[in-house]
């Protein structure tokens, strides 16, 4: 048994991986592999059910994404390009066609930036509000439900460690 599976969780496809290695390969240590293979594979399942969530919406997960981005930058709801581009980790040309879909959806609207003539502004419309509100929400309802497999003390014991690790990562 993996060091780190309990006696109470059922082997899973990477404990298979993992023991696949061993056989072939027992002198490789594949302790990084059995957590980011497992944090590569809940990534991936979470993904495709908040895909799922955001569909009935009309919405993309990286469209979620903009509308929550400006949602959370608070009254007038409102960024530059540039902003939303640098928070999303887009490039310009990505975050084009993210917003022409939502413009064309009526949930976010472009105007001039009074402040930079050569700027523009991008603002949630009342639809969007109305819409990103509600699609939060479920897909909130989405990451409970995946999260009630660990009671509360193992949850936030879960989040401290996986701040660590994506600390590390983005140091690298």
């Amino acid at each position: 048994m993996s060091a780190l599976r309990t006696k109470t969780t059922p082997p899973d496809p990477v404990d298979a991986i993992i023991a696949q290695w061993a056989s072939v390969r027992p002198d490789l240590d594949t302790k990084a592999m059995e957590v980011l293979g497992r944090v590569y594979r809940i990534a991936s399942a979470v993904g495709a059910r908040m895909d799922q969530a955001y569909a009935r919406f009309g919405i993309s997960r990286g469209e979620f994404d903009v509308l929550a981005t400006l949602r959370r930058s608070d009254k007038p709801y409102t960024l530059s390009p540039r902003q939303l581009s640098a928070t999303l980790m887009l490039t310009t040309g990505g975050m084009t066609g993210r917003l022409d879909k939502l413009e064309r959806a009526g949930l976010l609207r472009r105007s001039p930036d009074p402040h930079d003539r050569r700027g523009l502004q991008v603002t949630l419309t009342d639809d969007g509000l109305r819409l990103i509100d509600e699609a939060v929400e479920v897909g909130l309802a989405v990451q409970r439900e995946t999260l009630s497999a660990l009671d509360e003390k193992q949850a936030e014991q879960l989040s401290g460690l996986l701040r660590t690790l994506l600390d590390g990562a983005t140091r690298s």
